[in-house]
């Protein structure tokens, strides 16, 4: 028993003092895995225990508002902070999870999204993104491996005013009764302006 523990901890180095400093979010379902109950072990090494590490605007699902059910798991690494949201595989078209962003400064920042991968992932996931001149919407496959640290992807680059003026949304709308949808994160990195940035995209 005892080596079991000191293996689950060394999977899990967050698993006793960063997990007391971020707590779950209240309005998601509890993780029903048991520390160190991974599917993938090779893709621990890639989890961010703690998204204060990451540089430019980082909001982990802790900050997000969720509507409908959405469970917390830890099973597929790797994710950011004490674990990812899915959507049970349930109320297509009824979930989505939202980040609201605040800006100090305005302008040109690229948008970047984590979530875990593999087969039972949806490969058309709903990305909204609401920036300066209105709204960007894309769909995405999650079984594909994110390009930056195998955790996050690029939705590419929106220019964003001072104070709260963006939001990015995952939501289950229009995906696979079969398939499951993440949210995990979303980073803002400021960004040169595109090469057709006359006009606010």
């Amino acid at each position: 028993m005892r080596y079991l523990l000191i293996v689950a901890l060394s999977l899990f180095p967050f698993a006793n003092a960063a997990e007391r400093e971020i707590q779950p979010h209240p309005d998601a379902a509890p993780n029903t895995h048991a520390p160190g109950e991974v599917d993938v072990p090779e893709n621990v090494k890639w989890i961010i225990p703690d998204p204060g590490e990451l540089p430019g605007i980082v909001l982990d699902e802790t900050d997000a508002v969720l509507t409908g059910s959405w469970q917390y798991s830890t099973h597929t690494p790797p994710y950011v902070g004490i674990g990812y949201l899915h959507d049970q595989k349930s109320g297509k078209g009824e979930k989505s999870v939202t980040w609201n962003a605040e800006f100090a400064e305005p302008g040109w920042y690229e948008v970047r999204l984590a979530h875990c991968y593999n087969v039972r992932r949806s490969t058309r996931a709903l990305i909204t993104i609401e920036h300066a001149s209105g709204k960007f919407q894309t769909r995405i496959n999650q079984q594909d491996i994110p390009a930056h640290a195998r955790l996050f992807r690029s939705l590419g680059v929106f220019y964003f005013e001072k104070g709260k003026s963006g939001s990015v949304v995952v939501s289950n709308e229009g995906t696979e009764d079969n398939k499951v949808v993440i949210a995990d994160a979303v980073q803002f990195l400021k960004a040169e302006p595109p090469q057709d940035a006359n006009k606010k995209p």
